[in-house]
């Protein structure tokens, strides 16, 4: 994993963004924010579980759903499967240690609605 600092690649209102195996960062003082650098290392390890692109492609398409479904931005950008994981555990720093292969699956059913 490599930390980058781009603060004009990320978008407005997001602090970061991981595209394997880089995590671009807005803030300098976020590559040592160890919440951020481990929600960032959860969507890495989603990544390459799908081989990289499948991974965006997915991504952008559940984000588009999630969008129709509750028709905001934020509220569907929290809601894509992916992120849901990465909220989830973003502060258990052993979570990639022991976390099952594609578990993001599980969180697609409705019981992991974050609001």
């Amino acid at each position: 994993m490599f930390l980058i600092v781009a603060k004009y690649l990320i978008p407005k209102g997001y602090r970061g963004l991981a595209v394997f195996p880089f995590v671009f960062v807005k803030y300098r003082c976020d590559i040592e924010n160890k919440v951020f650098v481990n929600h960032e290392k959860i969507h890495l390890r989603q990544q390459l579980e799908l081989l990289i692109l499948p991974f965006f492609i997915w991504y952008f398409i559940e984000y588009f759903f999630r969008l129709i479904q509750y028709k905001k931005a934020d509220l569907a950008y929290r809601n894509i499967s992916f992120e849901r994981e990465a909220y989830a555990n973003e502060k258990d720093f052993g979570y990639l240690k022991s976390r099952p292969f594609f578990n993001f699956f599980k969180f697609l059913d409705k019981k992991h609605i974050i609001f």
